[in-house]
């Protein structure tokens, strides 16, 4: 294989064929990484903006235009990387950074869904362990929680640890893939839109006043709660914490859904009450593991506000100081009565 031409490797991965878009990725690697090193020096960044760009190459390989100049395209993947690092202090998401006007047009998710590797993607994933695996979707295929800064305040962790994830799973990623390439793959389709039945099956439950039933039926009794700093153990929190927002008038919308079999991702407007519009932040992240299907850990993690609070009355502290920073707020209340 290795004496084809770019075009034919293009084509060849564009149709399915996962050895092809190896070969396309060690053919170019070099000259990718000189990129990488022009524009960021010999530094750790130059090192993640090529794997960064090896990722991309998996999810939108689809997306070549020209087979035969797909080097340039890999090269141009990297550059913009590393000029989105240089750009802001922020990490840009490359996936969505690197091409603007194609990110418009569609979500990481459904980039996936449009050609034939997606599967294959998602089998290597599901091969790394469930905390770098959630690192990985959540800085490749998440919407709002894609930042290293955003990534380490979900999870609970120091930058420097998330970076050194990343770049684990990148590595572990890469021998995944070539150790699935050969195998049956789940249909990673089928499993993220089961997962958005599930939320929406999940807040509809709740607002019928059915979530300690869901609870029971598919989260483990001892699961661990993690929001706003405060850690619960049990689904009693939950249900409190769920029953207190409904009440408060609060309700969620999925936007967004990331799934794997061990490490889901449920992405969420939050929708305030017209005469409390800031009793909560406007988006959360459900950032949940499981086991054996049940649910055993939750995290969640909250979009910043986007406005500027307002000046709060003399001696009467501002929304963000009391208003619950995320939904089931409530288990924090209840937790400390």
């Amino acid at each position: 294989m290795g004496e084809l031409s770019d075009a034919e490797l293009t084509r060849a991965a564009q149709a399915g064929d996962v050895t092809a878009l190896g070969v396309l990725l060690a053919r170019h690697e070099a000259g990718m990484r000189g990129v990488a090193i022009a524009v960021l020096g010999y530094t750790a960044e130059a090192d993640d903006a090529v794997q960064d760009a090896a990722v991309v190459a998996l999810r939108r390989i689809g997306d070549v235009r020209d087979p035969a100049a797909v080097g340039a395209w890999l090269r141009m993947v990297v550059r913009n990387a590393c000029r989105a690092r240089l750009r802001s202090t922020r990490d840009i998401p490359v996936a969505d950074g690197w091409d603007a006007t194609a990110a418009t047009l569609a979500t990481p998710e459904q980039l996936l869904d449009d050609h034939a590797l997606r599967d294959w993607v998602w089998q290597a994933i599901e091969q790394l362990t469930p905390p770098v695996r959630l690192v990985m979707m959540l800085r490749h295929f998440s919407l709002g929680v894609t930042s290293y800064e955003h990534i380490a305040q979900a999870c609970g962790l120091p930058v420097g640890t998330v970076r050194s994830r990343l770049s684990q799973g990148r590595a572990k990623l890469a021998e995944a893939l070539r150790a699935t390439a050969a195998s049956a793959h789940d249909d990673a389709g089928a499993l993220a839109a089961s997962s958005r039945l599930d939320a929406l099956h999940t807040l509809a439950a709740a607002e019928r006043g059915e979530f300690t039933r869901v609870l029971a039926d598919r989260w483990a009794k001892d699961v661990v709660l993690t929001a706003g700093g405060v850690r619960a153990v049990g689904s009693d929190f939950l249900a409190r914490g769920m029953d207190g927002d409904l009440a408060a008038g609060v309700r969620q919308r999925p936007v967004h859904v990331v799934a794997s079999r061990e490490v889901v991702v449920w992405e969420m407007d939050l929708l305030n009450p017209p005469d409390d519009p800031d009793h909560c932040p406007p988006g959360v992240a459900w950032l949940m593991s499981l086991d054996r299907g049940r649910v055993v850990d939750l995290r969640l993690h909250h979009a910043p506000r986007e406005t500027a609070p307002r000046t709060p009355t003399p001696g009467q502290p501002t929304p963000r100081e009391t208003g619950p920073a995320a939904p089931m707020a409530a288990v924090t209340a209840s937790g400390s009565n």
